[in-house]
């Protein structure tokens, strides 16, 4: 499988990413700048957390215009696996490929710490590698988390079961229903705050993110099987 792990000028979570999926994964990965045109030779696309333009008018809302972004829209409409990590998320926000808005953490503060989620749906291309409930300490490192909708979207992401992750045990930014990570209706896209990246390897203080991308490879594999 090959992943293309989006650049944006102030994304600083690129490598990480990269490192995840190359080796820790042992997957293909490539960078690809966001002037690029064209994700038709990737299987999945990845956006890494950062700063994408200095977060100027506020978080994702520049990258939301680049030339890649069209192309990641493109791609999430075919089907393929789209996950956005933090300042991800907030691009995927933007773009209304899921529903919602960031707001400013609860405390005004920038947190950058482990915290615990819990899986509140395993049956999703990006968590059928974890159990149902499981709880995982993966890092988060942002200033604006606070994920917010209205309550009719809220009513719908949880009767389509779209909420992925939650925080279990302390909200740290103040997000509504302690939301760390929700998908679109058709369950390939992802955002989430936390950064499974940074938590594939014991050395890093958990492995618990691998799952993730586990979870992403094993489904693709599943619906790419070549017969004879």
């Amino acid at each position: 499988m090959k992943f293309a792990v989006i650049v944006f000028p102030g994304s600083n979570c690129d490598s990480d990413m990269y490192h995840a999926i190359k080796d820790e994964l042992g997957e293909e990965a490539e960078f690809v700048w966001h002037t690029e045109d064209s994700l038709d030779g990737y299987d999945g696309i990845l956006l890494p957390g950062g700063f994408s333009y200095g977060d100027y008018l506020r978080s994702g809302a520049i990258a939301r215009f680049s030339n890649v972004t069209s192309e990641v829209i493109k791609a999430a409409e075919a089907g393929k696996p789209v996950l956005g990590v933090c300042n991800g998320f907030q691009v995927l926000l933007e773009a209304g490929l899921l529903p919602g808005a960031m707001r400013r953490n609860k405390d005004l503060k920038f947190i950058c710490r482990p915290a615990n989620l819990k899986v509140e749906n395993n049956e999703t291309m990006f968590t059928n590698a974890y159990e149902q409930g499981e709880v995982i300490s993966v890092p988060i490192a942002h200033g604006e988390g606070n994920y917010y909708c209205d309550e009719k979207t809220l009513e719908e992401l949880k009767q389509n079961n779209q909420i992925v992750f939650s925080y279990h045990g302390e909200n740290p930014n103040g997000s509504l229903e302690d939301i760390a990570g929700i998908t679109n209706k058709s369950g390939n896209v992802l955002g989430m705050m936390p950064h499974p990246e940074r938590a594939v390897d014991s050395l890093l203080g958990s492995a618990d993110g691998l799952k993730l991308f586990q979870s992403i490879v094993k489904s693709w594999r599943g619906s790419h099987v070549v017969t004879a």
